[in-house]
């Protein structure tokens, strides 16, 4: 059975760092895009970082570009997300996502084939 298992969120104060894990089970995910959503309460799920299947190609939303990095150890079926410089604006369930097969990177909520449980982050002001 597949699956996917946030973790390392929890509170932290704005100008804070969290890191997140995403661990694989089940099958490998080496050969597929990864990539990382949120959503914050009353709003649609959105796209935060993306990563191909060797990790040597990313792609961040706006909103964060500078202040995350999403990286991969496909030996460990392993995905993190590094988050610096945290904002009240931040705060969401953060999610992992495989890209569905042929997609090199992951942007999109509908080409995501398994979604993790989520983990919530939140940053105090």
């Amino acid at each position: 059975q597949v699956q996917l298992v946030e973790s390392g969120g929890g509170l932290v104060q704005a100008g804070g760092s969290l890191r997140l894990s995403c661990a694989a089970s089940g099958r490998t995910f080496s050969g597929y895009a990864m990539g990382w959503f949120r959503q914050a309460p009353g709003k649609e799920r959105e796209f935060v970082a993306t990563i191909n299947w060797s990790g040597d190609s990313t792609d961040y939303a706006d909103s964060v570009k500078g202040r995350f990095t999403i990286s991969r150890d496909n030996s460990k079926n392993l995905v993190y997300l590094q988050m610096n410089s945290l904002k009240p604006e931040d705060t969401a369930v953060y999610y992992c996502g495989v890209g569905q097969s042929g997609f090199v990177q992951v942007r999109i909520t509908r080409h995501v084939g398994f979604w993790g449980q989520g983990t919530q982050v939140t940053v105090s002001s």
